[in-house]
């Protein structure tokens, strides 16, 4: 299945609440970005406004980060501690800080916003209460309303943020268990990417002529890298991703299912069309993508082809 994303700057457009017309009316009282139906925070909580909420924002994207705290330093009841660039930044400062929220990107390169929360509960740390960040509305938000705190899509809007922090405050005076709340969430996204089959496990995103498409893991012919970018190939399309090193997308993707063939390629071995013998013992694999792309193995990973197909 592939989703086809309008190409544009997810940031250009996004309203900054300057003054009355997209900020703070009156006490308790915010509108949203677009100037539509106030959101009231309410007699109760306006009166709480000295409740210190130590915050994290974690996001691979620093627009993202920057919006997002932009917006932010509308509560006054919100303190940001730190921001994360990635996964792993997100677990060593949740350890650091202890905060009780963060923002949390959904998709992040290497460990994202779900291997986080796994990392943490392995690990027997405290789980904060979670917001989660995605740009994509789509079957794992209903999991994120109902087990985590809340969602927010991007680009963020203030109105939709204050209703995601009031919610936390809730959840806070309530003694709400976050990590019970999430470990169900996460049982349940598993279920749900197991009911689609192996190859929904993983969805990858792909830029391609002005366009994003998402790919399920399983459709993925072979990847490659050159000059720091690396190129994802399937049966019907080939785009640039957004992971830095093979190493990380490889670590992403089912160890049974990719074999790095070479140091500069990893291949799907179910899409394997062609095992062609090539000069001083060596092989050449030629690729089920539209390009029939052939790709050098190397002489450490001989051994490993022949392991494959009983050469």
């Amino acid at each position: 299945m592939r989703v086809v994303l309008p190409a544009m700057n997810r940031w250009a457009n996004v309203r900054r609440p300057y003054g009355a017309s997209h900020g703070h009316c009156e006490k308790g009282q915010f509108v949203a970005a677009d100037g539509t139906l106030p959101y009231t925070l309410g007699r109760e909580s306006a009166n709480r406004g000295n409740m210190q909420i130590n915050t994290l924002i974690v996001d691979d994207e620093k627009p993202a980060r920057d919006e997002l705290a932009y917006l932010l330093k509308g509560f006054p009841e919100i303190n940001v501690v730190g921001q994360g660039r990635n996964g792993l930044e997100a677990v060593a400062l949740i350890r650091e800080h202890a905060p009780d929220l963060v923002f949390l990107d959904v998709q992040m390169p290497g460990l994202n916003g779900f291997g986080v929360l796994k990392k943490l509960m392995d690990r027997k740390v405290k789980v904060p209460h979670i917001v989660f960040a995605t740009a994509y509305d789509n079957y794992a938000v209903d999991a994120f309303e109902v087990n985590a705190v809340d969602y927010i899509l991007k680009p963020f809007d203030k109105g939709r943020v204050g209703r995601a922090i009031h919610r936390a405050k809730r959840m806070m005076e309530a003694k709400s268990s976050a990590v019970e709340r999430l470990e169900h969430l996460m049982e349940q996204v598993g279920a749900a990417s197991r009911s689609f089959g192996t190859s929904e496990r993983k969805r990858l995103l792909l830029k391609s002529q002005q366009r994003m498409f998402l790919v399920d893991a399983g459709e993925i012919v072979l990847a490659s890298i050159e000059d720091g970018l690396i190129t994802v190939a399937t049966r019907e399309v080939e785009g640039e991703s957004n992971y830095r090193t093979i190493e990380e997308l490889q670590a992403a993707l089912d160890s049974n299912d990719f074999w790095r063939a070479h140091r500069s390629y990893l291949v799907n071995i179910n899409h394997i069309k062609e095992v062609v013998p090539w000069f001083k013992s060596s092989y050449v694999l030629k690729m089920a993508d539209k390009k029939q792309s052939e790709v050098p193995v190397s002489r450490a990973q001989t051994k490993r082809l022949r392991e494959l197909f009983k050469l």
